[in-house]
């Protein structure tokens, strides 16, 4: 183990109200980009930086996602077996928010790569035209994660039923 890595543990863990506030992505083509997530997703642009860039957010904060193609514009997804970004993840408020994403993915035909339900959250995985890792998931109320007999959190990954969080959405 280095000393940069050594030295690193003696510090106290990072704040427990820490957050990552947003996520800034290198695209091929911006229009392109906007038009995922915006048009599919929903998230509002909020601000075009020239033809090059653009913010968008959920519920009018300043940006949530950043796109650009300062370094990008016309190139192609890392190749397989390098190091990067693996997902963004965007937590919905509620398992109806969530439905509703699930929702706006089969009206626009865009294909899921993978759903599961992990105890403590229920996961939507894709792709966008980047081939960018996106999860869209909620988390299920803390009473509910499953525990193991020691009282530690216990993980797991079960297929989500779709049409179940579909019906989220009626009524």
């Amino acid at each position: 183990m280095s000393a940069a890595a050594t030295s690193a543990t003696a510090f106290s863990p990072v704040a427990a109200g820490t957050r990552i506030g947003h996520v800034h992505l290198k695209v091929a083509d911006l229009q392109r980009s906007i038009a995922f997530y915006s048009g599919v997703l929903g998230f509002e642009v909020q601000q075009y930086y020239g033809d090059q860039a653009a913010f968008l957010s959920a519920g009018g904060y300043h940006h949530h996602i950043g796109l650009n193609t300062w370094e990008s514009r016309g190139g192609s997804p890392p190749p397989r077996g390098t190091t990067g970004l693996f997902h963004t993840a965007f937590l919905y408020p509620s398992r109806k928010d969530l439905a509703d994403a699930l929702r706006r993915l089969i009206a626009a035909g865009y294909p899921l790569s993978g759903a599961s339900d992990h105890g403590v959250s229920e996961a939507l995985y894709l792709d966008d035209p980047d081939g960018n890792g996106v999860e869209l998931y909620w988390d299920k109320p803390e009473s509910e994660w499953p525990r193991n007999p020691d009282g530690s959190l216990a993980m797991v990954t079960r297929r989500l039923d779709l049409d179940g969080l579909l019906k989220e959405l009626e009524g």
